[in-house]
């Protein structure tokens, strides 16, 4: 197409603003001018100058001035048709393009724009980018300049724009040094296209954390009487109140409008303007009735004096707990307050009571539902009703009783563990003195049944110390690789004795049940909790069903607030038929002290046991129950993943320790316990196992025997917890000059109490107690063989002093 078609045709220049200059071309024109003036100038004087070869000289040089502004002139010109050519070429590419596109000059003012631009940015009112871009994104004139500079580079340049309305491109194309070709690829403008809110009735606007105004939708605008910047300007006493009248800077003076205000993402929040306390005075915007909030994203409701719901929006059917229809009462759909509803509902139309918003429930099954409910009056004396303002708090009650349930278990936890600790002190001691008295009466001493009554006795309080710590999560785990199977059918014989002779116990297994890591005793004691409680709802008999089965969950199971990550899990599950469990106290069986049964006849630390453990193991416990007819408990446990053969015959061989056990113990035992009952006992069984033992009663003693470099110690048995300096802190210190010395700690708390400080301590290991004479030295023993074949195997000196030998090299 040429130049004069483009000229021709049509509608090529009417969306061109005029007197859009060329600042290269306006330079050019200027020299020409000064060149004219110039050139006439010395002509003049050529001619009126009396000394001919002066006025030659003058003449000739005019002449040439003269010819420069000629050519000067000429290249303007042709300059500026070239420039108006490069435009036009450009404007009819994206004329009927459908993306908003412009063609500015080097300091970003429109020469001319398509429709698709004239639709979405402002109409003509943009003179230039800058503006035509400031109600989209924050900061305009930055990002053109920038993109423009690397257009001036490489010819051409585009950057991604994020906005609260959407993400678009902006791309520039270099036409000319003066003139730039910009197109907009998906952008979301704030004309025709809008967005949803434009089309709503109501005055809606959304505000960022700092109360600057992001947009407002059309009804907004009309109302302020055009876009205004932060939230101090609309609305005269900040901070805004949700559910509360506000008075509002409009274009008609002051207003008082009902405010609703909805927490969006990022920490913003939209604000709506709806219809005021008493209707006179309102704007025509916002003076639309029930009509206007059906579609309003705030759940809304209409509320006569005497407790009827008169009228609901959408979002208020879709939160409330039933159906809202003729004659539904505010107390049908919620509960908690305390009182009677309608008293809080007449006191609140009076102006009586304390104004505020209250915190219900649902009802029935939907009372995990919270609602925040904040009620205003309105309609005046001829009819007064109230306007409820619903805000979903499900959530936050949610967070607020698992935050008021973690500082229960903490609590009850730094109890639990006190008394354990102390506990296990007692048993250690009574054990281990027990197990030494045993040592001295075989099985015809008539002594040796009471005895061994003793230390069966000391096992049940140890078991029960273990099960209180249970709950708590706070008991020492010794995870292994279990086949489910296998447990179940070592522990049948005692369910059956457990369940009795009414109830019949059946067992149904997956063929090809996955393993699973877990504690062996930990675990049967879940399944004999479970079948316990199973037997107690079948007071007149039944059956206990348990299955097990592999479980592929191949997208996440979210259920009871809780999330079960996908993958494979053995499943189980305990099923009986009995009485069931009423819906509302469902969700607090878990509880630790809480028990459906009757008063006396449960203690609530049986459930709780059982989900911490599987908790701690890693696994999950759901509850499901039809009061009156069955209760089922369902767990998820993480799959082991097959083992090689290789790795099952490494396995399955005794560890070196056990190979190289020490046939006559000697060494020397630096044991440091503040509890003298457990040092003496642990003293006198080191004692007899040929080990030389230094006593100590607490860590800063501890730390002035090993003052004496010549005493050689090959371990150090401590308590963690004393007086003073605890264990993991004087065996570093210790270890300092000593760094080939081996620990045990031993302790009445868990082992994740000080799990951190082990782990920094090489060659430890932990001994719980309470432990028996045979765990304490067989523990020792193997602590120091491990030493043994380590400093042999490294070829370092042994205790004697003597270097270990070397095997000489011998020839097949």
């Amino acid at each position: 197409m040429s130049q004069a078609d483009l000229e021709a045709s049509p509608g090529s220049r009417l969306l061109t603003i005029p007197g859009s200059r060329d600042a290269t071309g306006d330079r050019l024109l200027w020299l020409a001018l000064g060149l004219f003036v110039s050139a006439t100038f010395l002509l003049a004087a050529g001619i009126l100058n009396g000394d001919p070869r002066l006025s030659m000289t003058l003449t000739a040089i005019g002449a040439v001035l003269f010819g420069m502004a000629s050519i000067s002139t000429i290249a303007t010109m042709q300059r500026s048709r070239v420039r108006r050519w490069r435009q036009d070429v450009a404007f009819n590419v994206v004329r009927h393009d459908t993306a908003p596109s412009f063609v500015t000059d080097h300091a970003g003012m429109i020469l001319c724009r398509n429709t698709a631009a004239e639709d979405r940015f402002r109409g003509r009112a943009a003179t230039s980018l800058d503006q035509a871009f400031k109600d989209v994104f924050a900061n305009p004139s930055a990002v053109i300049f920038r993109i423009r500079t690397r257009a001036e580079t490489a010819g051409h340049g585009s950057e991604d724009i994020v906005t609260r309305k959407g993400q678009f491109r902006l791309h520039v194309q270099v036409v000319d040094p003066d003139t730039f070709l910009w197109r907009v690829e998906g952008a979301v403008g704030t004309g025709g296209g809008g967005r949803a809110a434009d089309a709503l009735s109501l005055p809606m606007l959304t505000a960022g954390p700092s109360g600057t105004i992001l947009f407002m939708n059309e009804a907004f605008r009309k109302l302020t009487g055009g876009r205004i910047r932060t939230l101090d300007r609309v609305f005269q006493d900040l901070p805004i109140r949700s559910g509360q009248p506000m008075k509002v800077e409009t274009l008609d003076g002051v207003t008082e409008c009902l405010v609703a205000e909805v927490s969006a993402s990022g920490g913003r929040k939209e604000i709506y303007l709806l219809p005021s306390v008493s209707e006179a005075g309102v704007p025509a915007q916002i003076s639309s009735g029930w009509d206007a909030i059906e579609a309003l994203p705030v759940p809304l409701l209409k509320i006569a004096a005497t407790g009827e719901v008169l009228a609901s929006n959408r979002e208020a059917r879709a939160l409330l707990p039933m159906p809202v229809g003729q004659e539904t009462r505010l107390s049908d759909l919620l509960q908690g307050l305390g009182r009677p509803i309608i008293d809080w509902l007449r006191e609140t139309i009076e102006g009586r009571g304390t104004p505020g918003p209250q915190f219900l429930r649902g009802t029935g099954v939907h009372r995990d539902t919270f609602v925040q409910v904040t009620l205003n009056p309105g309609g005046g004396l001829a009819d007064p009703h109230l306007i409820a303002v619903l805000n979903d708090v499900t959530e936050l009650k949610s967070l607020e009783a698992q935050f008021v349930q973690s500082q229960k278990m903490q609590a009850i936890g730094q109890l639990a563990g006190g008394v354990a600790h102390d506990f296990n002190n007692l048993l250690t001691a009574i054990s281990g003195h027990c197990d030494l008295l045993l040592l001295r009466h075989d099985e015809n001493d008539p002594d040796f049944g009471d005895l061994t009554q003793i230390r069966q006795n000391v096992n049940r309080a140890a078991s029960l110390v273990r099960q209180l710590l249970a709950f708590s999560r706070k008991q020492n785990l010794m995870p292994e690789r279990l086949d489910m199977r296998e447990c179940l059918s070592e522990l049948t014989h005692l369910l059956n004795r457990l369940v009795g002779e009414k109830v019949a116990l059946t067992l149904n297994h997956d063929p090809e049940l996955s393993a699973i890591r877990a504690d062996k005793r930990q675990l049967e004691q879940v399944f004999m909790n479970l079948v316990v409680n199973a037997r107690d709802a079948m007071p007149d008999g039944g059956v206990i069903q348990i299955d097990t089965e592999d479980c592929l969950l191949t997208e996440p199971l979210v259920r009871d607030r809780a999330t079960v990550p996908a993958g494979k899990y053995v499943r189980a599950k305990v099923r009986d038929e009995g009485s069931g469990i009423p819906p509302e106290k469902l969700n607090m069986i878990f509880e630790p002290f809480y028990t459906t049964k009757r008063q006396g006849e449960g203690t609530g630390l049986g459930l709780s046991t059982v989900y911490g453990i599987v908790k701690q193991t890693g696994g999950f416990i759901f509850a499901d129950s039809v009061p009156g007819e069955s209760t089922e408990f369902t767990l998820y446990f993480p799959a082991e993943a097959p083992i090689a053969a290789s790795e099952a015959a490494v396995a399955a061989a005794p560890a070196p320790s056990e190979r190289k056990s020490v046939e006559k113990s000697e060494g020397t035992v630096l044991l440091v316990e503040d509890e003298a009952p457990v040092r003496a006992f642990a003293s006198r069984a080191l004692r007899l196992k040929g080990f030389n033992v230094l006593e100590a009663d607490s860590a800063e003693a501890a730390l002035k025997i090993l003052e004496d470099k010549e005493l050689f110690v090959d371990i150090f048995v401590t308590d963690v917890i004393m007086p003073g300096k605890d264990g993991p802190t004087w065996v570093k210190e210790a270890l300092q000059t000593r760094p080939e010395t081996r620990v045990v700690f031993v302790s009445g708390y868990a082992e994740d109490a000080f799990s951190e400080h082990k782990a920094l301590i090489p060659n430890s290991d932990f001994l719980p107690k309470p432990f028996s004479l045979s765990d304490l030295t067989t523990t020792v023993e193997r602590q120091i063989a491990d030493m043994r074949t380590a400093s042999t195997g490294d070829g370092l000196e042994d205790k004697s002093g003597e270097p270990a030998g070397e095997i000489e090299p011998t020839l097949d």
